[in-house]
């Protein structure tokens, strides 16, 4: 069994089968670290669960198809917390700049990048 195509498989699922909710637009403040501004659209999968019990999240990017393009695992040592991030039609620049986003502070994150089928 080819565990990589079934991992994509699953998560073009749980994007096909949920909304996603763009709840912090490109260009804005986060709303409690206003000197952080979202570099690209973030949001959630609405009726979806993370670890922080929240919407799994976000982040889509300029591509006309809104396939997920690639997963960022992240470690937050300030929450000490560990989440996905979906990367949905993000280009390899959009995810290079995703991935120094969640390489700051106390937060380390690595990407997967889905292969071209």
């Amino acid at each position: 069994m080819n565990y990589s195509t079934r991992f994509w498989e699953s998560i073009d699922q749980l994007v096909a089968n949920a909304k996603v909710v763009i709840d912090r637009p490109a260009h804005t403040a986060h709303p409690r670290y206003p000197d952080f501004i979202y570099p690209l659209d973030y949001g959630y999968l609405e009726d979806t669960t993370s670890g922080d019990n929240g919407g799994i999240d976000v982040w889509r990017g300029s591509l006309s198809e809104q396939k997920a393009t690639g997963v960022i695992c992240t470690v937050d040592l300030t929450k000490r917390d560990s989440e996905i991030k979906i990367l949905l039609g993000c280009t390899p620049a959009e995810m290079q700049v995703i991935l120094q986003t969640h390489n700051t502070y106390t937060q380390a994150g690595v990407l997967i990048v889905r292969e071209e089928e």
